[in-house]
């Protein structure tokens, strides 16, 4: 019997995947952009995103995001590793790593915080990660270059030492960046703040975005009040 194209589609991406995970990449390469002036993204493309903050600290501030390649640029111990949802977003722009990445990055931002004198919020990494301890010095010097920039995200960096202890020299005011885990491990650390798996049961929030009790993350704020400690807890999607 003849596949139908979904299956044959399915079947063909079910390949890809695998071959993705085993090479440390994303399944759909040709999405891989090189950089250009515009790797961050308004959020106000994104229904989830949104786009002005209106509330904490960085209220009126406008909120981009950044997406790099899953896999190439994360650590293999990311317990999403294989289940990444970047397994089902073909039709994101990833933008490759480098030195060409950096300068984009920093070129936008000139532009970007120029035209927003109150600054900008960049949600790092939709997809990918902190690749270096090297790349997080770079976020590290724009944060000393653009005293009105803020950024938040998520990291699968809490078991490597060295580029862990990058981020957390740049956690503070102006930037949040959450570890993320699972029910595997219950790490104890006071200051730091996690992010984790629906599997996991300590003392969590759910996401608000997600249980539909606020329409976005501009008009949440929780992930990056420094006031709330808590894990924030994440359904799989």
């Amino acid at each position: 019997m003849k596949a139908t194209p979904q299956k044959w589609y399915n079947d063909r991406m079910k390949t890809a995947t695998q071959h993705a995970i085993k090479d440390g990449t994303t399944a759909y390469r040709k999405s891989v952009k090189t950089p250009n002036t515009t790797v961050l993204k308004p959020g106000r493309n994104n229904k989830k995103l949104g786009w002005m903050i209106t509330k904490t600290k960085w209220k009126g501030k406008r909120l981009f995001s950044l997406t790099l390649e899953e896999r190439a640029t994360c650590p293999p111990t990311c317990h999403h590793w294989e289940d990444c949802y970047g397994n089902n977003m073909p039709f994101a722009h990833r933008f490759g790593h480098g030195p060409e990445l950096l300068k984009a990055i920093d070129d936008q931002l000139q532009t970007l915080t120029d035209k927003w004198p109150i600054g900008i919020v960049v949600r790092l990494h939709v997809l990918g990660d902190f690749w270096s301890v090297a790349y997080v010095q770079f976020w590290r010097d724009m944060l000393e270059k653009y005293p009105t920039l803020c950024l938040y995200g998520y990291t699968a960096h809490y078991l490597t030492p060295d580029i862990k202890s990058a981020i957390d020299t740049i956690n503070g005011d102006r930037s949040m960046i959450r570890y993320s885990h699972n029910a595997d491990y219950n790490p104890q650390n006071e200051g730091v703040r996690f992010a984790a798996t629906e599997d996991y049961n300590g003392d969590t929030f759910d996401c608000p975005e997600q249980t539909d009790r606020i329409d976005s993350c501009a008009s949440c704020g929780a992930c990056f009040n420094e006031r709330i400690d808590k894990t924030v807890r994440f359904l799989s999607h």
